[in-house]
């Protein structure tokens, strides 16, 4: 096994037990809440309480990677996830709960961007399609796996074993850093921590994932929007001063880059709606029709099988038929299976559903498979560290977005009188459908025989 092999191996642990984190612990909720007496608005935070930790640290990594080294930090990392985990799995109330996995969040949302930097480093860009099949096939088994084992360890054993689930593989993981991974070099000097540009971030994001958090909550609508209002405001500030520094916290102006501009808004656009999609449709299938909760996980099979169909496509083709052909066919793909829920009306309605959730799978993954394999072409080996912390930052709120929107939309519709419930569920699936099209105008202005050319040009 060659080192990029290796290194490669690493990162791709180190993000799928990332992943598994974010996904496992959502089938504990209901035992969590009654063995420590936690209302729903606090069980959330569980799951958002990792998602905080993760997005806030993302920022940081360019400059503790230049300062530690890619090795030592992401060895480290792997400790605070360790060690948190054994937090989560022994607290006693809920307060507990949430600060270990806010901190279990700060540990495993190093693991990506400096995972990610360490091993595209390694890789030309006519291999990045490749290696971002294997990420994308590992981002498809976390979501596909983690429901199936979290509830046979709440049913077996303990709900607390479900956050344990990942701790046997985050040693494994840091055994083998410590074995395989090299120490950095020291090429560059040491950067000044731009503290104005990561206090203004950090409070940024925390209001942006409070607002899209509150507004998905029924009755805290105006109390999210000011939340949101005030980090976007601060957001804007950040960019600006940013944008005026020498050595800033990220360097944005990476996202003028075309092709991870474009990649990001699909991101937004597409994976980010279907959760939110995805939602509502559980809801729809289980409350509205009736549909055991049985049949309504299993059609997350046909849209596995969809998905690992579209990331092995996305690797064979992408050098060969460049990002636009494969972003369009995805877009339409997804708009397709959405549209698809519109004429489900009973529950009998199995097969279309498994159909509808296999084109929603193949669609969404196209086009993830696809942003993923084109973000960093454009990118400098000397800037991915940047580009993969706004990547990953992108991404984390993508998720946030998606359901926070589709959550808004479907009560506007609940609320608008002459509309049933079924109708507002039928309008909402529609309406998603149309935007999952939107993102057919951005690929417009992607330079597609250009993208091919410097791909082959590398290759050769």
């Amino acid at each position: 096994m060659n080192y990029r092999v290796r290194v490669a191996s690493v990162y791709l642990l180190g993000f799928f037990i990332d992943l598994v984190n974010m996904f496992i612990a959502n089938v504990a909720y209901p035992e969590i809440g009654r063995q420590l007496g936690a209302p729903v608005s606090q069980l959330a935070w569980v799951s958002n309480g990792y998602i905080l930790g993760l997005t806030l640290v993302i920022p940081l990594s360019r400059w503790l990677a230049i300062r530690m080294g890619s090795r030592r930090l992401f060895m480290l990392s792997l400790v605070i996830f360790i060690i948190s985990t054994c937090g989560v799995a022994t607290a006693f109330n809920t307060e507990q709960l949430i600060a270990w996995r806010v901190l279990q969040g700060l540990g495993g949302g190093l693991l990506i961007p400096v995972g990610q930097t360490m091993t595209y480093s390694l890789y030309h860009s006519h291999e990045r399609a490749k290696l971002s099949s294997v990420v994308m096939l590992v981002a498809l088994m976390a979501p596909a796996l983690s429901p199936a084992v979290g509830g046979a360890l709440v049913d077996n054993v303990s709900w607390r074993w479900v956050f344990l689930a990942t701790l046997p593989l985050a040693v494994v993981a840091l055994i083998l850093a410590a074995c395989w991974l090299k120490p950095d070099a020291q090429t560059r000097a040491e950067e000044r921590l731009d503290l104005s540009g990561l206090i203004t971030s950090c409070l940024a994001l925390i209001l942006i994932l409070l607002g899209l958090t509150s507004m998905g909550e029924p009755g805290h609508l105006s109390r999210g929007t000011m939340l949101l209002a005030a980090g976007l405001v601060l957001m804007v500030g950040y960019v600006r001063a940013s944008l005026r520094k020498t050595q800033p916290l990220l360097n944005l102006r990476l996202i003028q880059q075309p092709m991870l501009q474009t990649a990001m808004l699909i991101y937004q656009l597409i994976p980010g709606i279907f959760t939110g999609v995805s939602l509502v449709a559980m809801l729809y299938l289980q409350d509205r029709l009736g549909m055991h909760a049985t049949l309504v996980g299993a059609m997350m099979l046909p849209w596995a099988i969809a998905s690992f169909a579209a990331i092995s496509l996305t690797g064979r083709k992408f050098n060969q038929v460049g990002p636009r052909p494969l972003f369009i066919t995805g877009c339409l793909v997804q708009a397709t299976g959405i549209g698809l829920l519109t004429l489900i009306g009973s529950a009998g309605d199995a097969a279309l559903t498994a159909a509808a959730y296999a084109l929603m799978g193949f669609g969404g993954s196209l086009c993830s498979s696809t942003a993923q394999s084109s973000a960093f072409i454009q990118i400098r080996d000397d800037e991915l560290a940047d580009a993969s912390a706004l990547w990953n930052i992108n991404r984390q709120l993508s998720f946030c977005f998606g359901v926070t929107f589709i959550s808004l939309l479907f009560s506007v519709l609940l609320n608008v009188s002459g509309i049933s419930q079924m109708q507002a569920y039928h309008l909402c699936f529609a309406l998603a459908a149309v935007s999952a099209a939107i993102p057919i105008l951005l690929c417009l202005r992607i330079a597609n025989r250009r993208v091919i050319l410097t791909l082959n040009q590398e290759k050769r």
